[in-house]
Order: C-alpha cells, then structure tokens, then sequence
C-alpha cells in the first residue's frame, strides 16, 4: 500500500512541477503577443480538453510525465497571414529567450514558494535523546546514558537530531574535549558533560 502511495505522490508532484513549468512559457507567450495554440499537461489520451475565448485548447492527457506548450510558428506549419505578426518565429530574440526561459523560472519561484510556506509552518523534530551506550564507548565515559536528552554541544542549543549532527559535523577533523549538556528524563535541571577528549 505505500508504494501505490509513494508513486501517487510522485505522479501529483511531478503534475504540478509540469503545470508550473508550462505555465511559465504560456504566460509570456501570452504577453509577448504569440497565439498558443494548445497547453497540454501530460502525454497519450486526453482525458479532459476544453478551449478559451483566444482558441487555445487546454489539455489533461493520461500519462502525466510531462507536458507542452504549442505555439503558432511558421517552421511547424502554415500560418494564415493576419496571423503572421503572432507567429513564435516572428517575435524578437528577446522576446523569444523570454517565452523560453519562463519554465525553469516558474519552477524555480514554486520551490522559493514552497521553502517559503515551510520556513512558516516550521517543522516537528525527532527530540535528541540518546538510545543505547554502549559500554567502553567515548559515550559511556564521558557518562552519558540511555534516555538522556542532549539539550546543547559546544555552547549549541540542539532542538533535534539534525541540529546534533550539524555540531558533529562542524568538528570533524578537530580533537579535544565535546562540551555536552544534557538533561536526565523526567528532569528539569541539565547536566555538563564532556566527550572525546584527544
């Protein structure tokens, strides 16, 4: 059952990735004055299609591992001539390094949007507390027991496992003694303690 939720999940995020992404080039095609033809999120049957008031037909196709935007362009077939002037050929370089650039920009502004919304909403985590010592370990004698909770390291508050292991990793490659304080269970007073001394 998970991996039928592991693969629903990719699927939807790999759908909204597209949409973002083709929406990108849509908007400023739009802007640029080009006629877009066909806005199309994913590959094969369509499942839902339907068209707007400037003709361009939208597109949800059942196999979402991609998508496109199709645009009027003479070098992919006839253009009428009262079209000609929103032909993709015909705009300006700039113009063109704009409609083409506009996705991966669209991506790029989902993900700030989306580190953005989780900076807000912060995230639980996994309370340091140390599982099994064992016996003879740097952890043993420097004290330290099952259940205790690692509040700081070298002066550090540690609100989680990541903030213990970012300390851990800032002294890499360095000897001398850990400064530890922990807090017993149940307890509210924290206690120094000192590991790998070298």
């Amino acid at each position: 059952m998970s991996a039928l939720y592991m693969i629903a999940g990719t699927l939807i995020a790999l759908g909204v990735l597209v949409t973002f992404h083709e929406f990108g080039h849509f908007w400023v095609a739009r802007r640029c004055g080009v006629k877009v033809l066909r806005f199309s999120v994913g590959f094969g049957m369509p499942l839902l299609r339907w068209h707007d008031k400037k003709g361009t037909e939208f597109v949800i196709a059942a196999i979402p591992l991609g998508g496109y935007v199709k645009m009027l362009d003479e070098r992919e077939g006839e253009v009428p001539l009262d079209q000609l002037d929103q032909s993709f050929n015909r705009k300006s370089v700039r113009q063109r390094i704009a409609i083409v650039a506009a996705g991966p920009i669209a991506n790029f502004l989902l993900a700030l949007v989306f580190f953005w919304v989780l900076a807000m909403l912060g995230s639980d985590q996994v309370r340091p507390v140390i599982g099994g010592v064992e016996p003879g370990s740097i952890a043993a004698k420097a004290g330290l027991t099952a259940g205790q909770e690692i509040v700081a390291i070298d002066g550090e508050p540690t609100s989680g496992w990541a903030a213990v292991n970012l300390q851990l990793v800032r002294r890499l490659g360095e000897s001398g003694a850990l400064q530890l304080v922990v807090r017993d269970p149940g307890s509210t007073s924290d206690t120094p303690a000192r590991a790998g001394a070298g």
